[in-house]
């Protein structure tokens, strides 16, 4: 056990950074079920290039439909089936001066927590335009082309960037889930050569703008979780551990990446006795975090969507504040 003295007067957006940096906060930041609380306030356009509607066509001609109990929709059509339809694209103007009305009094409204701003995706936005399969095939095919329409979305995230940095935003987030339950969805080579340059463009500009970085990834990434590093990628995350395994993620990427992650959705979350959920929530506190930091704890935002009972989001909620407790009071141990 190592205790210490702990400053209680941080704010959370200080926890939160403190966390992110490794410098010891004295707690576990969090972003958990309403009624636990959040260190998080959060910021976007009014309407985004990256909106996912339940249903309906979005900006891009991307044709979106509910799959059932989950709020979430997917892409049943997709508007770029052929790259001879380049011209014909709807490429929305991420310069319209309607997206950015209501930036403004974002960083009033958070008061002193952390303000996380929701930029656009670049893998996912890419698929939804042109199909999985044939964006898989494009990385072999046309990779030209395909860098093309990747580039558009860099480009949309450096001028968010700068306008979110403006508003006060402290970090840029976007979703892209690059994993399948074991292995990539394309090859790391692949990957690198097409996909890391671009991020590492989206990472500097951020880092340069003062915000910190964020990514949501799901499945096994563990080939370019290194890469991502690398590029510049502060926070990672996941609401999936265990099929890539929480001591091989703690050994390889602990210390080096902040991990922010409920309870594994598909597995323990779903499945796991409220046992199981409170000693997997000090398992990953343990493999992934550090005595510093590296750690923040989150909640799955639509249980019903997982399967995910009332009992299980109070196990869990709680256990994490039981451990950020414990924290608060010298034990760095979970």
């Amino acid at each position: 056990m190592v205790r210490g003295v702990i400053n209680l007067t941080m704010t959370p957006k200080e926890v939160v950074i403190r966390a992110i940096r490794f410098q010891s906060p004295g707690r576990l930041p969090r972003n958990l079920a309403p009624e636990y609380g959040s260190d998080f306030a959060f910021a976007g356009m009014s309407r985004s290039p990256d909106l996912r509607p339940g249903a309906g066509i979005d900006e891009w001609g991307c044709v979106w439909e509910n799959i059932g109990v989950s709020k979430h929709g997917e892409v049943k059509d997709f508007p770029l089936k052929d790259w001879s339809g380049w011209d014909k694209l709807q490429i929305p103007d991420i310069r319209d001066p309607a997206r950015w009305e209501d930036l403004d009094g974002a960083r009033d409204g958070a008061t002193d927590k952390f303000l996380l701003a929701y930029g656009v995706s670049l893998y996912e936005r890419v698929h939804f335009v042109r199909g999985l399969e044939n964006t898989w095939a494009d990385t072999l095919n046309n990779p030209d082309e395909l860098g093309k329409l990747i580039d558009i979305l860099v480009e949309m995230n450096l001028y968010a960037i700068e306008r979110f940095a403006q508003a006060g935003a402290d970090g840029y987030y976007f979703c892209d889930d690059w994993g399948l339950q074991k292995g990539l969805m394309i090859s790391p080579r692949s990957w690198r050569a097409i996909w890391k340059p671009r991020y590492a463009r989206v990472y500097a500009a951020a880092h340069e703008a003062g915000l910190l970085t964020f990514l949501h990834s799901c499945g096994d990434i563990t080939a370019i979780l290194n890469d991502l590093i690398e590029v510049g990628l502060d926070v990672i995350q996941m609401d999936q551990q265990e099929n890539m395994g929480l001591e091989l993620l703690g050994e390889r990427f602990g210390g080096r990446i902040t991990f922010w992650c409920p309870v594994d959705i598909q597995q323990t979350m779903a499945h796991g006795s409220i046992e199981d959920i409170r000693t997997y929530c000090r398992r990953m506190v343990k493999n992934l975090g550090r005595p510093e930091g590296g750690f923040i704890a989150q909640w799955y935002s639509d249980p019903a969507g997982a399967g995910h009972r009332p009992e299980a989001i109070e196990a869990m909620c709680e256990e994490f504040l039981s451990i950020s407790d414990e924290r608060s009071k010298g034990d760095i141990n979970p």
